[in-house]
This record gives C-alpha cells, sequence and structure tokens, in this order.
C-alpha cells in the first residue's frame, strides 16, 4: 500500500539521519550556541532532498554497480569518520573545549552556510547513506512509488534537523553545561570511529 512505502521511507530514513555524525554534532552546536539555527537546519534539508532524490532516481544503483566509486565512497568515508571522531576526542583535553557556549561559531551567515555545506557534501558517509542506500532501496519500488518512498525520507529529514537544531537552541542552558557537552563529544567520537570500522569492515 502507498502509505506503507512512505512510513518505509520515514522509518529508513530516520534510522540513517538520527546517528549521531558530523552533520548532527554540528547543528546540535550551532542550536547550542544559537547561531544561525534556522539556516543551518533548512541547509542540512535541502542537502539531504536532493541526495534522496538523486539516489533514488537511479544514482544509487549507478555508484553501487561501480567497484571504484563504492570504494572510493567507503574508504574516503572511513577516513573523514575516523578523522572527526579521533578529533571529537581530542577536545575532552581542552577544558575550553567542553563548555559549548564558549566555542566559537561562524560569525555571519555566509560563513555559517559555507561550514555546514562542507560538512554535509566533504562526508562522504552523508553520500552512502542517502545517494547509495536509500537511492537503491527506493530504487526498487515500481516507478509509480519511489516518490513516495522519498517524500518519506525526505520528510523524516525535516522533522529531525529541524527538532534537533531548535531543540537544542530551547534547551541550550543544559547542554552547555561541560559535562553534558563532555559526554556528547565522547559518543559522537565513539560512533565515528565505530562507523568508520563499520565500512572499512564492510
Amino acid at each position: 500500500m502507498n502509505g506503507d512505502v512512505y512510513l518505509s521511507g520515514i522509518g529508513l530514513g530516520a534510522s540513517l539521519i538520527m546517528a549521531i555524525g558530523a552533520q548532527n554534532a554540528h547543528v546540535l552546536r550551532m542550536g547550542v550556541l544559537r547561531n544561525h539555527v534556522a539556516l543551518t537546519v533548512a541547509a542540512c534539508i535541502v542537502v539531504d532532498i536532493v541526495l534522496i532524490g538523486l539516489g533514488v532516481a537511479g544514482a544509487g544503483a549507478l555508484i553501487e554497480s561501480s567497484a571504484v566509486l563504492t570504494g572510493l565512497a567507503r574508504w574516503g568515508g572511513a577516513a573523514f569518520l575516523l578523522w572527526y571522531g579521533l578529533r571529537a576526542w581530542m577536545r575532552l583535553a581542552r577544558p575550553g573545549g567542553l563548555d559549548a557556549a564558549g566555542d566559537a561559531a561562524p560569525a555571519s551567515a555566509a560563513a555559517a552556510l559555507g561550514t555546514v555545506l562542507a560538512l554535509s557534501l566533504l562526508n562522504p558517509h552523508v553520500y552512502l547513506d542517502t545517494v547509495v542506500l536509500l537511492g537503491s532501496i527506493g530504487g526498487r519500488y515500481p516507478a509509480q512509488q519511489r516518490p513516495l518512498f522519498s517524500a518519506g525520507a525526505m520528510t523524516a529529514s525535516l522533522l529531525w534537523f529541524t527538532t534537533l537544531g531548535f531543540g537544542a537552541a530551547r534547551f541550550a542552558h543544559v547542554l552547555s553545561r561541560p559535562r553534558v557537552w563532555q559526554a556528547i563529544e565522547a559518543l559522537t567520537g565513539a560512533i565515528m570511529i565505530a562507523l568508520a570500522a563499520g565500512l572499512v569492515l564492510g
């Protein structure tokens, strides 16, 4: 049924998007800092919508069928995730890095947009999730049902990033506490390194 296809898109999209990663950690940080939250959230949603659409339209199957492209995405993604995870753990050694309220953030809208686009588009894992995985699964549905699957995955992105960014801004007084921020950094690092290992091990 069409409703089931839409819900499948939401479920799979949410399971991938909600995992703590470079994008989510940045949105969380910008929310806590109350710095260009709407712009950051909107950019993440638009990037996801474009990549999910491309993936379900056929780009995911194209990448999946190419050993070279798949290898580049896997090893590039693993290197990026390992670097980001270790960077998160390194911040634990700097007391100032545990206080989100004291972190520097982009001052201008252009700088904020550039930062979130870099974290979104230069992270190969984003392509593996949206273009390859969501695209390959969505591409298995009949042509008339693919837009519903895509819409479901896009809805998950819209709901998640909106909740994450504005929720972090709402509860910044709690999330900006050093111990809470330390836990976030530690968890982010652990998940990034685990994801990198998962990519390498296949």
